[in-house]
């Protein structure tokens, strides 16, 4: 589903990733450990087209990204690829529904089938019958359930989930790992968990650190 092959990338004269070398399948879900600052945002970001390598290759689904204009990452993006991020990013001023909703509403998707696949996404993270309920009354696991709920809702074909574990207790985030690995498999989904967690990597099928020279399986 996903294949990175010598991936470099630098920024203001400073090597940032360098000779990454990735490979996840369609129902696997992936660890990226390393201390803060090594570069595993940047590598998400790469992965998503947000940020352009100095060279490799990035193939996904049999499409080279690093070859495809910006408007084309874009809709790449909006219809085939889920994100995760540690803050949550839920808007507070819309409902929980409206919220795991919204990458439905970019693509233009009816309304009927738009409220009927947010439930069922809700509900597939534990949340059913709160799809009215405002994210000021949720919990912070609750929340990022919202988010997860979100990222799949679309049935993307690659979730990249940035330090989603990062705000919740450890049981929550305990939860959270197992929630998304579960999703990710069911989907048939590659993902890929990017966290400074041991613990939460080692709920993931494969972990790998990020070094200076590259990428190594631990």
């Amino acid at each position: 589903m996903l294949r990175l092959a010598g991936v470099n990338k630098r920024f203001a004269g400073r090597t940032v990733l360098q000779n990454v070398a990735l490979e996840v399948a369609a129902g696997e879900y992936v660890a990226i450990l390393g201390e803060s600052g090594i570069g595993k945002s940047t590598l998400l970001n790469v992965v998503a087209g947000l940020e352009p390598v100095d060279s490799g290759s990035i193939v996904f689904d049999g499409v080279e990204l690093t070859s495809l204009d910006d408007d084309a990452l874009a809709r790449l993006r909006r219809d085939h690829f889920g994100f995760v991020f540690q803050a949550f990013h839920i808007l507070p001023h819309l409902s929980v529904a409206r919220n795991v909703s919204l990458p439905l509403l970019l693509r233009g998707v009816a309304q009927e089938e738009i409220e009927r696949r947010a439930r069922e996404a809700l509900a597939a993270v534990g949340l059913a019958g709160r799809e009215a309920s405002a994210p000021r009354e949720l919990s912070g696991g609750e929340l990022q359930r919202v988010a997860i709920a979100r990222a799949l809702i679309g049935e993307p074909r690659l979730v990249l989930a940035d330090e989603p574990t990062g705000n919740l207790d450890p049981e929550n985030a305990r939860q959270v790992i197992h929630l998304l690995r579960a999703q990710v498999r069911e989907h048939g989904a590659a993902g890929i968990l990017v966290t400074h967690s041991e613990a939460a990597a080692a709920l993931c099928d494969r972990r790998y650190r990020l070094r200076q020279d590259g990428l190594a399986r631990v």
